[in-house]
C-alpha cells in the first residue's frame, strides 16, 4: 500500500497524469498531434503519422505512414491502447480493423474554419484528460485570431501548392487556401474554380494575382523562391510586377492548426503591402 501511495505521489509531481501513464496513444492527423503536446500529453505517444512534423519532438515518434494511406499493422505493432486520428484519415477498414483488435479509437472532426480549432482542441482535451488545459488553448488561440484584421481588401490571392514533384496546382474553392484567405479579407485569384487544379498559362493570366502564397514544402520542389516566376504565365502577372510573393507553413495552412493564426496574419501584412504598394 505504501509502495502504491509513493507511486502515486511520484506521479503528481513529475506532472504525470494516472490514467494518461497507462494509455499507449498513436495520434494520427498533424493538427491532433499538434494539440496533444500543446496540452501536455505527448508522454503518452507511442506514435504518430507522416503529418505529424510538429513540434519538432513529434519526429523522434514512430512514424506509421501517410494520414491517407493507413495499414493496421504499422500501428498494431506499436501495440497502441488508444487511436486518435483526424476524420479525414483513410482508410476507413483500418480503423474498423484496430476495433477488432482492441484498440479504441476516437475520431476528430475536421472543417475548414478556425472555429474548427477550439472544437479540436476541446475534443483532444477530453481525449487525453486535459480539459482544464484545453480551455486555456482554446482561449489563447481564439484571441490570437481576434488580433487579425478581416476588413476587406482588394488584393487577389493565387496559392500554388507542390508536394513531391508533382504537377503545381492552383488553390479553388473548397479548400483549405480558399477559407483562409477569404479569412484575411482578401480574393481568392482561383474562385472560379474549384478545389486543387492544375495551372496553366491561360488560367494565372486571367486570374490576375497581386499576390503569390507558396508553401514551405512547395519551395523545397521549387528549388529557390525566384523560380515561381518562371512557372506558366507567372511572369505576365501583376504580382511578378514587384515580384510579390510569401512563403508560408504548411500544415498551419492546409490543416487548420494551432500555428494557423501567425501564418494569417503574416499573409494579412504582405497583402496590406501590396494594397499600399
Amino acid at each position: 500500500m505504501k509502495l502504491v501511495k509513493f507511486l502515486a505521489f511520484l506521479t503528481a509531481c513529475i506532472g504525470l497524469n494516472p490514467a494518461l501513464a497507462q494509455e499507449r496513444i498513436v495520434s494520427i492527423g498533424g493538427d491532433v498531434t499538434e494539440i496533444i503536446y500543446a496540452l501536455g500529453a505527448e508522454q503518452a505517444l507511442v506514435g504518430r503519422d507522416s503529418t505529424s512534423i510538429a513540434p519538432l519532438a513529434a519526429q523522434q515518434l514512430p512514424d506509421v505512414g501517410y494520414m491517407r494511406q493507413l495499414n493496421v499493422e504499422g500501428i498494431l505493432a506499436l501495440k497502441p491502447t488508444k487511436v486518435i486520428s483526424s476524420d479525414v484519415a483513410q482508410p476507413s477498414v483500418v480503423f474498423e480493423q484496430l476495433k477488432s483488435a482492441g484498440v479504441t479509437v476516437e475520431r476528430v472532426p475536421f472543417e475548414y474554419t478556425p472555429e474548427s480549432v477550439i472544437q479540436k482542441i476541446q475534443r483532444v482535451g477530453k481525449l487525453v484528460n486535459k480539459p482544464q488545459q484545453a480551455v486555456k488553448l482554446a482561449e489563447k488561440f481564439a484571441n490570437e485570431l481576434k488580433a487579425i484584421s478581416t476588413s476587406p481588401l482588394d488584393v487577389r490571392i493565387l496559392f500554388i501548392l507542390n508536394h513531391a514533384g508533382s504537377n503545381y496546382m492552383a488553390a479553388g474553392k473548397n479548400t483549405v487556401a480558399d477559407s483562409i484567405i477569404r479569412l484575411i479579407g482578401a480574393t481568392n485569384a482561383m474562385q472560379n474554380s474549384i478545389r486543387f487544379s492544375p495551372i496553366s498559362q491561360e488560367g494565372v493570366i486571367a486570374a490576375r494575382p497581386d499576390l503569390l502564397v507558396l508553401t514551405k514544402m512547395s519551395l523545397e520542389s521549387l528549388g529557390s523562391i525566384d523560380k515561381v516566376w518562371s512557372l506558366p504565365g507567372m511572369a505576365l502577372t501583376p504580382a511578378a510586377k514587384k515580384k510579390n510573393v510569401i512563403v508560408l507553413d504548411d500544415l498551419a495552412v492546409l490543416g487548420f492548426t494551432l500555428t494557423t493564426p501567425t501564418e494569417l496574419l503574416k499573409m494579412r501584412q504582405a497583402a496590406e503591402q501590396v494594397r499600399h504598394d
